[in-house]
């Protein structure tokens, strides 16, 4: 501690510095806040010398580059320390919180995202110019050895920790067609590594960068993956392939990209990059017995099988392999089980439909405070279906309007239904009838539920004796 307090006098003329330590993250690399009149600067002990070095190596670069990282201002001779600018404390895994925790995400959460992985292909491409990759440790360049030692990392801390059965050779015929399609892209590019939300600052808005020291040269792919499928990012797929689309055009602006390409490639880099956070959950969990990464092996799990369901005939074994282990009956507290939402149309003249999952849950809507088609004779022999009373539902506004409130408060719902793993949820719509506004508002809000989750939706008109089903849709990368 005295080597942070000897630097921060040298650097700033102030002795006595009060000193804050600060949440350690996985690494062994221990922060402090120091602080001394209106001088504030965060003070890095970390084990590794080699380590230390490639952080401010790089951190120099990129900061010469113009690029959003925090300045390194001193560093101690035998590079067990050094100290940095201080970006305060707002991360962007916090700003991010409520969507999170709801898989709805607000606009502003959304724009701080979209602005976060835009930048993130500037800093790869224009990061990695000038660049001396010999700085970077363990490895300058992402190559065979650094994903056998990942692919390595899942089989030796995490596949063997379940004690399942499974047959070595065949696993590592699989793992060598992975790493060769790894490896197929070879570009003048940086790869961060670690590249996760709380690795990002948030300083007046802006995105900054920190916690790169692993990183070196590399394919891009990596990072996205790395991001969007962090395992307790939750995002919801349409906002995933949103910022896959922001990333692409990004990227653009560097060099020619095509999107159905980069889509392919990004499939291979999700599952690698999934098995690697889950070696490095065993290794932190179950070896150096920190709790924060057991929690999060169930996030990394639920993740895997979503990725698995796409199926990846260039590895049948390893998929073989994974399945059966995403299935022990260890891990069935993780399982996410099926949710279904049953949606129906009813008139409240003929009562408030019952609930046949015996929950008793959900919520019903009153349509009755919206322009009623039913009140002019051309609508009697048509429904909510047809394209006439569509028209004229649409064209009023009201009906927009009202659901679109709606929409939000179901989502949320939906979203906790899922992270808590229940099982049914009723939504219904009642009008004078049955006939006209609630079946029009049944049949969006199913359209809408099987379209943002691609759960299994069961829709029942119920006085016009009419049934549909919305099957359980794979999860997909665009």
């Amino acid at each position: 501690m005295q080597q942070l307090v000897t630097l921060f006098k040298k650097q700033t003329g102030k002795s006595n510095p009060s000193i804050v330590p600060l949440p350690s993250s996985g690494s062994n690399r221990r922060y402090y806040r120091l602080m001394s009149d209106d001088v504030s600067l965060i003070g890095v002990y970390g084990q590794s010398q080699e380590e230390n070095f490639a952080f401010v190596e790089l951190a120099k670069h990129f900061y010469s580059r113009k690029l959003n990282v925090p300045k390194v201002v001193s560093t101690s001779k035998d590079m067990y320390y050094y100290l940095q600018e201080d970006l305060g404390d707002n991360v962007l895994f916090d700003a991010i919180k409520a969507g999170r925790n709801t898989g709805v995400f607000s606009h502003e959460e959304i724009e701080l995202l979209h602005k976060t992985i835009g930048m993130l292909a500037d800093f790869q491409v224009e990061g990695a110019k000038d660049l001396n990759f010999e700085v970077c440790y363990p490895q300058p360049e992402f190559n065979e050895r650094s994903v056998y030692w990942d692919l390595n990392y899942f089989k030796y801390n995490f596949l063997k920790t379940t004690g399942m059965e499974f047959q070595e050779d065949l696993l590592e015929n699989d793992f060598e067609q992975l790493t060769q399609k790894l490896l197929e892209d070879k570009t003048n590019t940086f790869l961060y590594r670690d590249f996760q939300s709380r690795n990002v600052m948030l300083v007046d808005g802006d995105p900054y960068f920190i916690d790169f020291q692993g990183g070196r040269k590399g394919p891009v792919y990596y990072d996205v993956a790395s991001f969007l499928w962090q395992a307790k990012a939750n995002f919801p797929e349409d906002l995933r392939n949103e910022l896959i689309g922001t990333y692409i055009t990004s990227l653009q602006k560097h060099y020619p990209v095509d999107k159905k390409e980069f889509i392919k490639q990004l499939r291979h880099f999700v599952l690698f990059r999934t098995l690697q956070v889950l070696g490095a959950y065993g290794f932190r969990g179950y070896f150096e017995k920190k709790p924060h990464f057991l929690q999060s092996i169930p996030f990394a799990l639920n993740n895997l099988r979503d990725i698995l369901e796409s199926g990846f005939p260039e590895y049948p074994y390893m998929c073989e392999v994974m399945k059966k282990m995403v299935n022990l009956q260890q891990f069935a507290d993780s399982r996410k089980d099926e949710l279904e939402v049953r949606v129906v149309s009813f008139a409240y003249k003929k009562g408030i439909p019952d609930d046949p999952s015996g929950n008793g849950g959900g919520y019903v809507f009153d349509c009755r405070a919206i322009n009623n088609p039913g009140k002019f004779e051309r609508f009697n022999n048509v429904t909510g279906l047809d394209e006439l009373v569509i028209d004229f539902l649409e064209e009023d506004g009201e009906m927009g309007v009202y659901l679109e409130s709606i929409y939000k408060l179901v989502d949320s719902h939906v979203k906790r239904y899922m992270d808590r793993n229940f099982t049914n949820l009723m939504v219904a719509f009642g009008c004078t009838g049955g006939q006209h506004r609630s079946v029009y508002a049944a049949q969006r809000m199913a359209e809408h539920i099987s379209k943002k989750f691609g759960i299994k939706v069961s829709l029942i008109h119920r006085e016009q004796n009419l049934e549909q089903e919305f099957r359980k849709k794979r999860s997909q990368i665009l």
